[in-house]
């Protein structure tokens, strides 16, 4: 009913926003560094836990000056993912929560996720209803961001968490973008996801569609647990995907080919 939906809704907002001021509060001894979750480019990630029992994740980058220009680029990007996953309030959004900086280290505190798409289809094959619910989750997160003008620019399995009640949420906003038009140039994100528009964003500027070509990626990893694209190496892949060339479709997905295949977006 649309009442109960209307009432977890403000029931969860208020959560998070006493999580939020919760955190504010917190300082280095009030919280335990645990199990190391996963490691990115600009980046690791580990579980953390409050004196007082509140789980979350904390995204960790190094403030070391000795490793040159690669930290002072994962700050960048880490601050780029503050500045925005701040503003954002959604269920298919990882919830931040705050930040935290010593003299090494720099912390986003994250809502605690059980694990990656990547993670779920290396351990089970997923079966297409459970693909279905995924994608459409995915979607309403990506509508969220794009009507606020936001491009994601990494959509891929690796970049969308599950929690324990099977919702998909998007993460990783290190790349994300924000772009009312198609005037974006930068040739950013993963390359077997990326969309031709990306790729010669040299030539002509890209948009919010960029996403969806991501997406159609995204969908076809879900089911064919492999990248797209993955039986070349990625400078191939790119010339392969300038060029239009739609990546690899299995016999058996060839009858839901207008259904999954990537569409060009350009």
């Amino acid at each position: 009913m649309p009442e109960i939906e209307e009432e977890r809704v403000e029931f969860k907002k208020i959560k998070n926003a006493k999580l939020k001021n919760h955190f504010d509060k917190l300082n280095c001894a009030d919280w335990v560094k645990g199990q190391l979750l996963g490691c990115g480019s600009n980046g690791s990630v580990y579980a953390g836990v409050t004196r007082d029992g509140l789980s979350f994740a904390a995204k960790e980058v190094s403030l070391d000056d000795d490793q040159g220009e690669k930290t002072k680029e994962s700050i960048c990007q880490l601050e780029q993912e503050i500045a925005l996953l701040s503003q954002f309030e959604h269920e298919n959004i990882v919830q931040y929560y705050g930040t935290q900086k010593n003299q090494c280290k720099l912390y986003i505190f994250l809502e605690l996720m059980k694990e990656s798409l990547l993670n779920r289809y290396q351990k089970h094959h997923l079966r297409d209803l459970q693909v279905s619910a995924f994608t459409r989750q995915i979607l309403h997160g990506m509508l969220y961001l794009h009507d606020r003008h936001v491009i994601h620019r990494d959509i891929k399995c690796a970049n969308i968490l599950v929690d324990a009640n099977e919702c998909a949420k998007l993460a990783d906003f290190g790349l994300a973008k924000v772009s009312a038009l198609n005037n974006v140039f930068s040739c950013k994100g993963t390359p077997y996801w990326m969309a031709p528009e990306v790729v010669s964003s040299k030539n002509q500027g890209y948009g919010l569609a960029a996403d969806i070509w991501s997406l159609g990626c995204t969908v076809l990893e879900m089911l064919t647990r492999q990248f797209p694209y993955s039986n070349f190496e990625p400078m191939a892949a790119l010339f392969r995907i300038g060029n239009g060339e739609l990546p690899q479709i299995p016999e058996t997905l060839l009858q839901c080919k207008g259904l999954y295949s990537p569409v060009s977006t350009s």
